[in-house]
């Protein structure tokens, strides 16, 4: 186990920062929230009192893209009188939208409940709908699932609304036991397990809904970065290829107060002064983030410094400290000698979780053969017909441990279409040791069909009931790939490889070779069942898309 503290180095600027950690300003207590959302970090919350938040909202679907209103400080007391704190004017909203549709939930689900499961007496009725509807807002609300900073973005979401259901079952599982309510059964076993199979979709839709806003310039987040011209330029690019996440670059403080073009802009946007003058722009444009990033400048003092003075304004304080691509279950956070310590223990690939994942991969795929089965005759059946060749097309690929294995998937390209690779050499068009065409020669009619939609890698399921392949992993990758590894590259052998991952969610083969080794170094890094389900879920979209797909 490795503990890492000292979020920066002062001598040292790691121009490869990809991690940030948010805390409330001056907080005594640190508690885990949710990983980076621009590749593996930690995101983390030091707790603080803080300013009471005012109730006048707008609904942002009525808004300019980045549109706020100014509020009086909260605090006079301790503001000068220029201070204007910012807040966004769809958070609000958003949160009671999230309100509103989760009671829906409720309470249609325990209206058809009660009317198909009935009760001997009104009495009953009553009392199990009440216990029911108790122990669900006890169960959500002690989960914080309505908070408003868990909402819109990230797993932690999905986390507590699935403690609070489940936290409900447990309050009405006891409830009834004590009490000897055997009608209460059937609200234990399916009211509560019916309003999860429906609100999860539901919050899934709304969140759908608020990052295309996002995607459009509506709701976002404004976001003052203080840091070195370097990594606020990564800062910059990586929210900008990602606004789902909900934040916006709106302002700079480097170190000389200078940007880096000749008009005096950092990437596009305003320098509006040095790192010693982030209080003054904050409390000027009441930005709702300050996002600190790697520079000589900030050390630790100054950073604590900086907290207690951004106490009573509205922004959160965002620090990247200088780590690898680490997060998940492998980082803990805890609090030493009155300073915040993260715990890197190390990567896991045996035990109970992996036992587990074992026993969900040969059992889901063998349901889902089962289910696919007219798909797979309709398949065959489209091949064979279309030129006569075989079915099924065999390859030797690389899984755990370097170990070889034989992949099956349906046949995509012409017979004898390995043997034509080499005089295509020159039109490759993917990076590193793969070879992509988005118009090859060699593909079929049908072929095209089945790759824009990834059905041509349904038999890979028996791949995954011969524990050859899990549900989800690294690519898996040719012999001749991965001689060409270097010796990051190479970790992705520890686990097996996937029927889908994060490179099937997140471009494909539209992805650089790069990213797409950091996306498997990252699952190989990060795994969890949190994160196979999540994958999982994304991959139905991903597939029905076809973005990236040739």
């Amino acid at each position: 186990m490795i503990t890492l503290s000292g979020f920066f180095p002062a001598t040292h600027v790691n121009e490869e920062t990809r991690h940030f950690v948010i805390f409330r300003a001056s907080g005594n207590g640190v508690r885990r929230w949710s990983d980076s959302p621009w590749g593996a970090g930690l995101i983390i919350f030091f707790d603080a009192p803080a300013p009471p938040r005012l109730d006048t909202w707008r609904d942002c679907m009525r808004e300019r893209a980045g549109s706020v209103r100014r509020f009086p400080p909260v605090f006079p007391w301790h503001l000068p009188e220029s201070a204007r704190p910012m807040v966004a004017t769809w958070e609000r909203r958003y949160q009671l939208a999230v309100i509103g549709s989760d009671l829906s939930v409720i309470l249609g689900v325990v209206i058809v409940v009660n009317a198909v499961v009935g009760a001997l007496t009104a009495l009953h009725a009553s009392v199990f709908v009440s216990l029911t509807l108790a122990a669900v807002f006890a169960g959500l609300g002690g989960s914080r699932a309505w908070s408003a900073a868990a909402l819109g973005d990230g797993a932690e979401e999905f986390r507590r609304l699935y403690r609070g259901l489940f936290t409900a079952v447990v309050i009405l599982a006891i409830g009834g036991y004590a009490l000897s309510l055997e009608g209460l059964r059937p609200w234990v076993f399916l009211a509560v397990p019916a309003m999860a199979v429906i609100d999860f979709p539901v919050r899934y839709l709304l969140r759908r809904l608020l990052h295309k806003r996002r995607q459009a310039g509506h709701c976002l987040l404004s976001v003052l970065a203080a840091g070195g011209v370097g990594t606020v330029t990564d800062l910059i690019e990586r929210t900008r290829k990602a606004p789902h996440q909900g934040w916006r670059v709106e302002a700079v403080c480097t170190a000389d107060g200078l940007g880096t073009g000749p008009d005096g802009r950092v990437d596009g946007v305003p320098v509006v002064g040095r790192l010693e003058d982030v209080v003054e722009q904050v409390q000027r444009g009441g930005y709702r983030i300050v996002a600190v990033t790697a520079d000589a400048y900030w050390t630790p003092r100054r950073l604590q410094r900086l907290s207690w003075e951004l106490e009573n304004t509205s922004a959160d304080l965002v620090v990247a400290p200088v780590l690898m691509e680490v997060a998940g279950p492998r980082l803990h956070v805890t609090g030493v000698l009155g300073m915040p310590l993260l715990k890197l223990s190390a990567p896991v690939f045996t035990g109970t979780r992996r036992v587990v994942k074992e026993i969900v991969d040969r059992v889901g795929g063998a349901i889902l053969v089962a289910l696919l089965s007219p798909f797979f005759l309709a398949i065959a059946l489209a091949v064979k017909l279309g030129d006569g060749g075989p079915v099924f097309y065999r390859q030797r690929r690389i899984g755990k441990g370097g170990k070889a294995f034989t992949m099956i998937k349906f046949r995509t390209m012409v017979p004898g279409a390995h043997a034509q690779r080499c005089r295509l050499l020159d039109a490759n068009e993917a990076e590193g040791p793969l070879f992509k065409m988005r118009k090859d020669p060699r593909v079929t009619r049908i072929g095209a069909v089945l790759r824009r939609f990834s059905m041509d890698e349904l038999p890979q399921l028996f791949n995954v009931i011969a524990g050859q392949m899990s549900l989800v992993g690294p690519r898996p990758p040719l012999p001749e790939e991965t001689e060409r590894y270097s010796s990051d590259a190479r970790r992705r052998l520890l686990v097996k490889p996937g029927l889908t991952g994060l490179w099937q969610v997140s471009g494909r083969s539209d992805l650089p070779w790069e990213e797409a080794v950091r996306l498997d170094l990252r699952y190989v890094e990060d795994w969890s069942l949190a994160l196979d389900a999540l994958i999982l879920w994304k991959t139905v979209r991903a597939v029905l898309k076809g973005q990236g797909a040739y």
